[in-house]
């Protein structure tokens, strides 16, 4: 095997598939090569213990990682041309089992293509809502999910429909950036050169935008500056991890921000899962190789609103005590569209927030 030669093709092959990730996986006497395709992992390639080492080595030698390094993990990114003059941004790790067996992740990250929010979601209540919420001036919206759940798309594209109708300046600040965007003022966290999400925000503010995007929140400090941004009159929209939307505000609460303080500035909390549509043809989840839907449509958005008026009679010992009853939470969401046949009886269990 010519390894640049089977790089390359796995990188286009990805591409053309809308892969998300490449697992490169070891097994006992052989590597397995995975795609992660709508949210679940697909066996593409089998090739050999040394071919696997190989293709894993040549990565982490382009991506300027230890090659020679196989205990300790890893994590690089390069700019990857996988054909003449066409480029892929790709974000690598690499880990080791306790075999001593090396493994590698490669995700690709997406260029930005126009798309319509309302095709691929479930219901149009929640982002009706959410096109309203945008044109606010100031305050906070929050988004939540899982990995890989849609959050940034939504955010962006959010973005892009308001800045159809005027002009605005908008910053964006993330780790990594993975959508480029041209009319954004985008900012990649680099910590190693101070260039952390909290020092990051304090510059954008000072360049008064219209709206920022926040990546993700991790610690205390990004999320007080996050609050300050939004009470001095901007308008910020941000991703943190929580198990639903009530979540994040157990959330914030860990990171020292107090309800009383939420309610002052959140306009609106967005919890949301990519969700695998029911296919007719396939009597199931539409698999990979299904022409019915394309290949970018075989999941859908299911959005959790939950706004500042019921946000506002909430208290933290109802909060903690999950005692919060919504006619529209995602439970209850995900149920109606079972009910309508979006979705099959097995994805309504996988996807149910106990």
């Amino acid at each position: 095997m010519i390894i640049e030669s089977y790089a390359k093709y796995l990188i286009k092959n990805a591409r053309e598939y809308g892969t998300s990730d490449i697992h490169v996986l070891p097994h006992q006497d052989i590597y397995g090569i995975y795609f992660r395709l709508n949210g679940r992992m697909e066996r593409q390639y089998t090739i050999s213990v040394d071919e696997g080492k190989r293709i894993i080595s040549y990565f982490k030698y382009l991506a300027n990682l230890d090659v020679g390094e196989r205990r300790r993990p890893q994590s690089g990114s390069l700019l990857y041309e996988y054909t003449t003059d066409e480029f892929q941004d790709l974000r690598l790790s690499t880990i080791t089992n306790y075999r001593g067996q090396e493994t590698l992740v490669i995700r690709l990250l997406e260029i930005q293509r126009e798309m319509s929010l309302t095709s691929s979601s479930f219901l149009p209540q929640e982002l009706n809502t959410m096109q309203q919420l945008i044109e606010y001036k100031s305050g906070l919206i929050l988004f939540s999910g899982p990995v890989n759940s849609g959050k940034t798309t939504t955010m962006y594209q959010l973005v892009k429909n308001r800045m159809k109708k005027s002009k605005m300046q908008v910053i964006s600040i993330e780790d990594p950036v993975e959508i480029k965007e041209d009319n954004f003022l985008q900012i990649q966290v680099n910590e190693k050169a101070g260039n952390t999400y909290e020092e990051s925000l304090k510059a954008s503010l000072r360049h008064h935008p219209d709206i920022i995007i926040v990546g993700e929140i991790r610690d205390e400090e990004t999320a007080r500056m996050v609050l300050r941004g939004a009470l001095t009159g901007h308008l910020i929209m941000a991703s943190i991890h929580a198990k639903n939307a009530e979540g994040v505000i157990a959330r914030m609460g860990e990171l020292g921000i107090s309800l009383e303080m939420l309610q002052q500035t959140v306009i609106a909390i967005v919890f949301q899962k990519l969700i695998p549509i029911y296919c007719e043809l396939c009597e199931e989840s539409c698999q990979v190789y299904c022409t019915h839907y394309p290949i970018t449509n075989k999941r859908a958005a299911l959005y959790d609103l939950l706004p500042s008026k019921e946000f506002q009679k909430m208290t933290m010992a109802d909060i903690r005590k999950f005692k919060i009853e919504r006619s529209r939470n995602f439970n209850q969401l995900l149920k109606k569209v079972l009910i309508y046949g979006f979705i099959s009886e097995e994805i309504y269990a996988q996807y149910y927030i106990p």
